[in-house]
């Protein structure tokens, strides 16, 4: 229905038939393109390069460009998803051991905009003292860093939603932080014999969960696999559109 649904800031769906609006959804999400502001530079990814990492929100690049933060449980799949957004097998680097991402790292992206890895929350193997400041850094930049655009929450779809990812999500809500979530590893199937449920399941269920005193409608989401790329030009539209909004307003 159009109450499930995200339409971005300026767009008239009024006008549209319940066919146009149909074709104007990105596959896998509840994302409505804006005629208005999808497009332009950034939809295809030609340069990515690794700029810096940060401890401070302080001392992450000071040039103004618009950037998009990725953020998940530890073993979420947030590098994979990175390095299939701009087509680079090891852009930023994977591993079988979560909680490798320990700073914040911003990768320029057509020299225009940025993608920023966060360390993940969760199961981390670090000292319960380091884990803690990285909640603290990471959600400091959440806060106050101005040229944040959006926050791509990521949640794994192959296992039931989990409190954690819950409570996450809920907190960037209360503290109203412009936020979509990236349903990963949609690829992965459980079988029903062993009480597992489809990936889509999963996100319906998520989101369910997620309604309440915070959310009164789901955020934008998109479902996505690193493995198959599904999502991958959904991302980069939706990310397209936000861009071009924010750099007018």
């Amino acid at each position: 229905s159009r109450e499930t649904l995200f339409f971005p800031p300026d767009t008239d769906a009024s006008s549209l038939g319940d066919e146009g609006l149909r074709k104007r959804i990105l596959k896998g999400s509840n994302i409505v393109l804006s005629s208005k502001y999808v497009g332009g530079e950034g939809v295809e990814v030609v340069n990515a390069e690794f700029v810096k990492s940060s401890v401070r929100t302080e001392d992450c690049p000071s040039d103004g460009l618009p950037e998009f933060a990725l953020v998940g449980r530890s073993n979420v799949g947030k590098s994979s998803l990175l390095n299939s957004i701009v087509r680079r097998k090891r852009l930023a680097l994977t591993s079988k051991k979560p909680g490798k991402t320990q700073c914040i790292n911003h990768f320029l992206i057509n020299g225009s905009w940025y993608l920023v890895d966060l360390p993940g929350y969760g199961y981390a193997s670090a000292p319960k003292e380091l884990k803690t400041d990285w909640n603290r850094f990471t959600k400091d930049y959440f806060l106050n860093r101005s040229t944040l655009v959006s926050v791509f929450h990521l949640i794994d779809a192959s296992i039931p939603a989990k409190m954690i990812d819950l409570e996450y999500a809920r907190w960037l809500g209360q503290n109203q932080i412009p936020t979509t979530l990236v349903f990963t590893k949609c690829d992965k199937r459980k079988k029903k014999k062993s009480g597992g449920k489809r990936a889509e399941e999963n996100v319906e269920d998520f989101q369910r969960l997620m309604i309440g005193d915070v959310f009164h409608t789901p955020p934008p989401w998109i479902m996505t696999s690193s493995v198959t790329n599904v999502g991958r030009e959904e991302i980069l539209l939706h990310m397209s559109q936000l861009r071009n909004y924010w750099l007018k307003h």
